[in-house]
């Protein structure tokens, strides 16, 4: 996803405070507040976190780079992270666990611009390619490549951080890996410069859990985790049920965030939430364990319960 010049703050984390009562819990987002975390902003305004006895802060971070480490270094005690990178990461060493699904599908896409010369990923041989969170966009360029016979080597990887498609509009880079369906291509549209995309589950990566919840495994005896899931579900269901309501009531967080680019992602994204966030596909993580470990992306498969779990099903 792309930084939006005027939140262009995000060089300073973002504190947004939740209720004035209950057990604290901080909450890394995987970037500058934007649809994607309806959910989290319903339920605060709903009284959903509240009511469960929560006291939730929402930090936007400087890097995207950075929630899933501030969880597993006890900084924050939830993250939203991305399932392929959960895999990459708990192989590394990180003590972190899914613990639910904010988005249950894949948004991630490699995206060009529609009238530049990449017509195909062949065509991206030689070329410069964006990415904005190490060691989990650039795994799934590399499964892209492969199944047009290129490798990581085939192209230049430049971090532009947040800034995904104005690099892509200003020609600093050719492609952008980790831009999402339901935001870039409708900022790139907005700004008259349409894009293509290249969807990553239509070219050699399994389906996957797009944005999720991990905490700390040494944390998932607390209590305030179910709670805090629970919350979410209520406020999904919310949204799903009153989606006009609850566009206004994340809009009221932020004046700001009312203008064209939320409300088409505010659209496209609504059905993609998960409806229920705590349940766990097994058969899901151990296909998406299976095609890093095919790729050499991890050394080895851990055991599932090691890194995911559904907190209302557990031993």
């Amino acid at each position: 996803m792309t930084f939006k010049p005027l939140l262009a703050m995000a060089i300073a984390i973002m504190v947004l405070p939740g209720s004035a009562a209950g057990e604290k819990l901080t909450v890394m987002l995987d970037w500058f507040v934007n649809p994607d975390h309806g959910p989290l902003f319903v339920a605060r305004e709903r009284g959903y976190f509240e009511q469960a006895g929560l006291q939730v802060e929402l930090i936007a971070p400087a890097d995207p780079n950075n929630p899933p480490k501030f969880v597993a270094a006890g900084k924050a005690d939830i993250a939203i992270s991305y399932q392929p990178q959960l895999h990459v990461q708990v192989a590394q060493g990180l003590p972190l666990v899914r613990i639910g699904t904010l988005v249950s599908m894949p948004l991630n896409s490699l995206v060009v611009l529609a009238g530049g010369p990449v017509r195909t990923l062949a065509d991206l041989k030689g070329r410069k390619v964006g990415f904005s969170v190490g060691g989990f966009e650039d795994a799934l360029l590399k499964a892209m490549l492969a199944k047009h016979g290129l490798t990581l080597a085939d192209v230049t990887l430049i971090n532009v951080n947040f800034s995904l498609s104005p690099a892509l509009i200003a020609g600093q880079v050719d492609a952008v890996i980790g831009a999402f369906r339901n935001f870039e291509l409708n900022q790139m549209d907005i700004e008259g410069h349409p894009g293509r995309a290249f969807f990553v589950e239509e070219h050699g990566v399994p389906a996957y859990d797009e944005l999720i919840f991990v905490a700390h495994k040494e944390s998932l005896r607390r209590p305030s985790l179910a709670q805090f899931v629970s919350a979410i579900e209520r406020a999904t269901h919310y949204m799903v049920n009153h989606p006009q309501e609850s566009w206004e009531l994340f809009v009221g967080t932020d004046k700001s965030l009312d203008d064209e680019l939320n409300q088409r992602a505010w659209r496209d994204t609504l059905p993609r939430f998960a409806l229920r966030p705590a349940a766990l596909d097994i058969g899901r993580y151990r296909r998406m364990a299976d095609f890093l470990y095919a790729q050499r992306l991890i050394a080895k498969k851990l055991p599932l319960s090691e890194y995911a779990v559904d907190l209302f099903n557990r031993p």
